[in-house]
């Protein structure tokens, strides 16, 4: 194989030429031709002035750099899009698969042997392995890591659960906006990714206990001394990476994708996961299994004490031995001899664990923060293709409940009328939101989490059943379940329910059932509108007419199959 400035070189019909022009431009920039012959490794810039979750990324790159040349290696930073969750509009996941797609095609076009991928914020570590699953390149992926927690009136506070809990006293009018005023400077004390297991934490945990990052690198503080050593340390194996040659579409074995719905169920990680990991398995060719992820949650507990199934954060649960410390807890559900990127096995990461002497973030089996785990699928006449609940942050009284529906029609439909109370919405009844999936919102924005209407709000209720075909953030909590398949804008049941319908759940049945005569429900889906015609242009033109549902991982159809060159 081709290596360093010969690999993929720019076509002008003489290859030599090609060579010789490339090297007479880089030089430009005052590199020797010692510095040119050596193994070139990549690091991806995900900086922006927009993007907090990624404000330690300058810092990282010049650690990564200094662990490439450490090793032999030749380090070249690019710019990439860089996504942050409350910056793009209308949601960052409708950006994740540009973001893939742009990653992917940089790393394609440009010389590189390796490929170092900081990302952080939510939509950026999966959009980062979905291309790097779709490359021949080998790749590691370097988490921004988890920020500070803040204080306010003696209270520990994180983003970003502890943001929707504050919010909600606010609108119950238990606090006042000077107050609130004073905690919108504490709640993000620092740089880094929310330091909750909300969807940044759980996918930067993810892609280490899935072999694609080094050990501990999904918790250490983005502030810390440790992190900006995992940056050195990531950069110096991404060197012997580039002369092993392997991968990531042969690291994530099927034993390795496994242990990710695993570890996802035992972290109480984000719902967000299922879609992401659909997308990743997706790149590979292969599909979610939801009956296995279904299956893991009843046999893998959740034994992370992290807010919002917890009380605690990100940094004790990197005190606590992080990653490798619950995977010590789970060997008779996980596959030790999984790869690593950087050469070895999982198992390598849990036998070089000090000793134990916390007990409380991570627990043992016999000692659960909840006996089942963070998700469950449900199904029925209302998601024939599944729906996901994250139980373990719902309230179990919850669980199983039959209520009136009450249906808003889309996002702007449920934010102008929610807070009507001529509207008459009663504590016991199912808020329904539809037309807000991948096509239908588009994007599928973090609007599943509805808000409890202000009044039943002011009277104490703190959690309804929720339903829509939306997804909601990590950070969140409640009774709400997403996600529903396929979604109302590609003609799922969830079209057909009207306001009055009797909704049934029952979590531990796994079933959610629209409470009608089949014969009414083939009658009202015939009825029907056709689909809103496609955009006119550009990339929301493509977006929706390519984007796949959600237990699809809601990728461009196109960019789904095996790795090519």
């Amino acid at each position: 194989m081709t290596r360093g400035l010969r690999r993929r070189l720019t076509s002008y019909g003489d290859q030599d030429f090609s060579l010789f022009l490339r090297k007479a431009f880089i030089k430009a920039m005052g590199y020797s031709d010692d510095a040119l012959e050596r193994p070139i490794i990549g690091i991806a810039n995900t900086y922006s002035d927009y993007n907090p979750c990624h404000g330690n990324v300058m810092q990282l790159i010049e650690a990564a750099k200094r662990g490439i040349m450490l090793a032999g290696g030749m380090p070249m930073v690019f710019p990439t899009i860089s996504i942050h969750e409350s910056f793009a509009a209308p949601t960052s996941m409708f950006l994740r698969n540009l973001m893939a797609m742009e990653t992917e095609e940089m790393v394609r076009a440009q010389p590189m042997d390796a490929v170092v991928l900081i990302g952080g914020c939510d939509k950026t570590i999966p959009a980062q392995v979905m291309a790097a699953a779709s490359s021949e390149v080998p790749a590691i992926i370097l988490p921004t890591g988890p920020m500070e927690t803040g204080h306010h009136r003696g209270e520990r506070l994180g983003a970003c659960t502890d943001c929707r809990r504050l919010w909600g006293q606010y609108r119950a009018g238990q606090l006042d906006e000077a107050e609130l005023g004073e905690i919108n400077g504490r709640l993000a004390s620092s740089v880094g990714t929310c330091t909750v297991m909300g969807t940044a934490s759980t996918m930067a945990c993810l892609v280490e206990a899935m072999g694609l990052a080094l050990p501990m690198s999904g918790s250490a503080p983005a502030t810390s001394a440790e992190r900006i050593r995992i940056a050195e340390e990531t950069g110096r194996v991404a060197v012997a990476m580039a002369e092993a040659g392997v991968t990531t579409a042969e690291v994530l074995t099927p034993a390795a994708l496994r242990n990710g719905l695993a570890v996802l169920q035992a972290l109480g990680g984000s719902t967000n996961a299922v879609v992401h990991l659909a997308a990743i398995y997706g790149r590979l060719g292969r599909r979610l299994d939801m009956d296995e992820l279904d299956a893991l949650g009843r046999a893998v507990p959740v034994l992370v004490d992290l807010k919002p199934s917890g009380v605690a954060y990100m940094g004790e649960f990197h005190a606590a031995g992080g990653v490798p410390r619950l995977l010590s807890e789970l060997t008779d559900v996980v596959d030790l001899k999984a790869p690593l990127a950087f050469g070895g096995t999982l198992g390598d990461c849990v036998a070089s664990l000090p000793p134990r002497y916390e007990h409380q973030i991570i627990r043992s089996r016999d000692n659960p923060v909840s006996a089942d785990g963070a998700l469950a699928v449900l199904s029925g006449n209302l998601a024939p293709r599944g729906a996901v609940i994250k139980h373990s942050a719902a309230d179990p009284k919850l669980q199983v409940h039959e209520g009136r529906a009450i249906v808003f029609d889309s996002v702007r439909d449920m934010t102008e009328r929610l807070d009507d109370e001529t509207l008459g919405i009663a504590a016991d009844d199912v808020l329904v939101l539809r037309n807000a999936g991948p096509r239908g919102a588009p994007g599928m924005p973090e609007a599943g989490y509805i808000p409890i209407p202000r009044y039943l709000a002011r009277q104490g209720v703190k959690d309804m059943v929720r339903i829509s075909d939306a997804r909601m953030s990590g950070t969140a909590f409640g009774t709400v379940i997403l996600h529903v398949m396929p979604e109302s804008a590609a003609g799922g049941p969830l079209a057909a329910v009207k306001t009055g319908d009797r909704i049934r759940l029952d979590v531990p049945a796994r079933r959610i059932e629209l409470l009608i005569e089949p014969e009414e429900l083939e009658r009202r889906m015939a009825a029907l509108p056709a689909p809103a015609p496609s955009p006119a242009r550009g990339y929301a033109r493509l977006y929706d007419q390519h984007v796949l549902q959600a237990d699809e991982g809601a990728d461009f159809d196109f960019l789904t199959g095996q790795p090519h060159g």
